[in-house]
């Protein structure tokens, strides 16, 4: 499903930025899923409190009952309907940060998750108030339809990624590129782990393949790490959301110089951290035992990344990983080196370039790198040692603005069909020119470690229409001889007109 369509969440967005006011997106974000999360949740607590009503044995006020089923427990005060009923009182930014209070203290897993600033001055309680009756509208928890809340969510993060633009929105990476990635490395059952993992999309993608190919989300961990504290927030109230335990740490931290899960090796790692960062504090980490295969500058972190989650992996492990076009063929302080390393020991997979357009906070160019611990000997995979594949999808993916482009349903197909008909032993695996080559070494080496895909996978075979070569110059020969004594006519009438007006030319 495209997010530039979506329904009744286009409305409900439509209805709630109308009420932003001055206030810019940065800041209404957590104003807005703020308020969505509390109504969710007490929607979800009321579906089952009714229910506990109607079966007479008083147990509609026994947090147990709640508990049991992984529904927050939420205090009368607390509930949506109090909220509702005083979203005209000029005190309702308080009522709500009591709200959150007190949610949080019947809910340890909840501890300084909830956004808490609604009582702030400068926020406009009569927009406030509107905003209530507009959440107010919509039941965002119904029996079969687990999800309204999750797709309202994820549409919401859409949108303020692009209303933030370059100055923000790196909390979200667009959904039709962690879809890739996803169909790509298809994380069954394991321990998944995202190191940069902004609002948690990698975590609901990898959580909806399961569920999409008839998979248990129970065979799967969630490990993640992330840097902002709001961030960090709302990554824990999107897992709630979608009914998922993740450890992500007891707080926010930096993966560099605080990596909370030191001990981890991941079935699976799915990231696009930030591109390109050069203040990441590499020059402290000289000595680091993640970079086996060279130190990485400290003036760009690509490398560290990559290393990182190479670090991260379990023996069989597989890693997808969003990174700046730049990584494949830059060899400045020390990245040709490490890149070059990477490739002999036989670490690196598939690379993808991706089309433009496709992020909301950045104009450069992207890539995917799918890194394999074990390509030689995984009993799961055809033995691909020292063979790497190359696509290169930038013709791929459709305008949905000006601005923007998305990869569609068959366009992440076609990517993630290619990459497994050559990886899996049964896999039947063409080179198409223009998109796709499997490669040796030996050909990499000729071009002195650089993966940019383009190099390898030639240009596409335009389909001929038929016409004998002879036939067709003949004829292009005699319409540019018709077209030359047209523009000499032209010439010869535009100096008459200027003779008639006295100019000689």
């Amino acid at each position: 499903m495209s997010t530039a369509n979506v329904g009744f969440e286009e409305q409900l967005w439509k209805a709630a930025d109308i009420l932003r006011g001055s206030m810019d997106a940065a800041e209404y974000k957590h104003v807005v899923l703020g308020l969505l999360f509390l109504k969710y949740i007490s929607d979800r607590f009321e579906q089952k409190y009714r229910y506990l009503l109607e079966e007479g044995e008083g147990f509609e006020e026994d947090r147990d009952e709640y508990e049991a089923e992984n529904i927050f427990y939420v205090p009368k005060e607390a509930r949506w309907d109090n909220i509702k009923n005083n979203a005209k009182d000029p005190r309702i930014g308080q009522i709500i940060d009591d709200a959150m209070l007190l949610i949080e203290k019947e809910n340890p897993s909840l501890k300084g998750v909830l956004d808490k600033r609604y009582a702030r001055p400068e926020l406009d309680k009569r927009r406030l108030g509107e905003l209530i009756d507009v959440i107010s509208n919509i039941k965002l928890y119904q029996d079969g339809q687990k999800d309204i809340l999750g797709r309202v969510y994820e549409y919401f993060l859409n949108q303020f990624a692009e209303k933030e633009g370059k100055g923000g929105g790196e909390f979200y990476t667009p959904k039709s590129v962690v879809k890739t990635l996803v169909e790509m490395i298809e994380p069954y059952k394991g321990r998944i782990y995202d190191p940069c993992c902004g609002s948690g999309g990698m975590f609901i993608q990898s959580e909806r393949f399961v569920q999409e190919h008839q998979g248990k989300i129970d065979d799967i961990s969630i490990y993640g790490q992330e840097l902002n504290p709001t961030t960090w927030k709302l990554c824990k109230m999107n897992l709630a959301i979608h009914g998922l335990d993740g450890d992500l740490g007891p707080h926010n931290a930096d993966t560099f110089h605080n990596d909370l899960h030191k001990n981890l090796k991941a079935d699976y790692i799915l990231a696009n951290p930030p591109f390109n960062i050069s203040e990441w504090g590499g020059e402290k980490l000289t000595e680091d035992a993640r970079w086996k295969y060279g130190i990485p500058p400290a003036g760009n972190a690509n490398y560290a990344w990559l290393q990182h989650m190479i670090y991260h992996l379990a023996p069989n492990g597989v890693a997808g990983v969003v990174l700046a076009n730049g990584s494949l063929s830059s060899n400045t302080s020390n990245e040709g080196e490490i890149r070059k390393n990477l490739i002999e020991e036989d670490i690196v997979d598939c690379i993808v370039a991706l089309p433009d357009k496709l992020f909301y906070t950045t104009a450069i160019p992207a890539c995917l790198w799918i890194l394999n611990r074990n390509k030689a000997n995984n009993p799961k995979y055809r033995s691909r040692r020292h063979e790497f594949l190359f696509i290169d999808a930038r013709k791929l993916g459709q305008l949905v603005d000006r601005r923007h482009r998305e990869l569609s349903d068959e366009d992440i197909k076609k990517i993630a069909e290619t990459y497994h008909n050559w990886r899996n032993k049964d896999g039947q695996y063409v080179d198409i020119k223009g998109f796709c080559k499997s490669v040796t070494i030996d050909e990499i080496r000729e071009h002195e470690y650089i993966l940019t895909p383009g190099r390898y996978v030639g240009i596409e075979e335009v389909e001929g229409d038929g016409i004998d070569f002879e036939e067709k110059m003949e004829n292009l020969t005699s319409e540019l001889a018709e077209l030359f004594s047209k523009s000499r006519h032209l010439e010869e009438e535009i100096k008459k007109n200027l003779r008639g007006l006295g100019y000689e030319l």
